[in-house]
């Protein structure tokens, strides 16, 4: 896979070297020429250009990219940069790094965004996954499918606590997808029980989230 990474700042060069590791061609891009580290991700290819300007994205062959990363400081660069892409040249996949959590409602599909990353929101999802149990928290938003990625941990006084996933009547349009239990990842089989503890991560629509909510922990509500 080619992922072209706007943005060669401390936040880019991770990434860029994430994917790396994992078999992927990397592309860095930016304007600044102090930014320009080759040394610093060897096994990139870098880029001294404009990812705002449509002649820099024609040099770096935007239309051969599978992925665009737009993870520049600047919010108006990371937006200009998604919409190009995926207007432009058809880029089938765009993620736009979201800097101040007030801008977050522009990164849609309207500005050519599939998925929007907000490090606030992330870091407030993780601090409620932690120390919340019994309540549905919401990791992850996929633009495309309309849906997220939600966690809960099963309360003690849930009514389906030892119950086979498979007998569980599920909300429509929600679909548990991984259990997480004793540091081992389960796969949830019509077999596999779910248990007090268990980190339960489910995929589902919005309109699923409070139905979820009320099915594993009607005591709450």
């Amino acid at each position: 896979m080619r992922v072209a990474i706007a943005g060669a700042g401390a936040v880019g060069r991770s990434i860029a070297r994430e994917l790396i590791e994992n078999g992927h061609k990397v592309l860095l891009i930016d304007k600044e020429p102090s930014s320009i580290r080759p040394e610093r991700v060897p096994d990139a290819e870098w880029l001294l250009a404009d990812s705002c300007e449509l002649s820099s994205l024609e040099e770096a062959r935007l239309e051969t990219c599978d992925v665009v990363i737009a993870a520049t400081g600047d919010d108006k660069v990371n937006l200009v940069t998604s919409l190009l892409a995926k207007t432009e040249f058809a880029v089938p996949r765009t993620v736009g790094r979201v800097n101040h959590p007030n801008n977050e409602w522009l990164f849609t599909e309207a500005w050519g965004v599939d998925v929007n990353v907000s490090t606030p929101r992330i870091m407030s999802a993780l601090v409620e996954e932690a120390v919340t149990v019994g309540d549905v928290v919401r990791l992850f938003t996929f633009r495309q499918g309309n849906a997220n990625l939600v966690e809960m941990t099963l309360p003690a006084d849930s009514p389906y606590v030892g119950k086979p996933s498979g007998l569980i009547p599920w909300p429509e349009n929600c679909r548990l997808v991984t259990i997480l239990r004793d540091g081992m990842v389960y796969t949830p089989d019509a077999e596999q029980p779910i248990e007090v503890g268990d980190e339960l991560l489910f995929v589902a629509a919005p309109e699923a989230e409070a139905e979820l909510d009320q099915l594993l922990n009607p005591a709450r509500q």
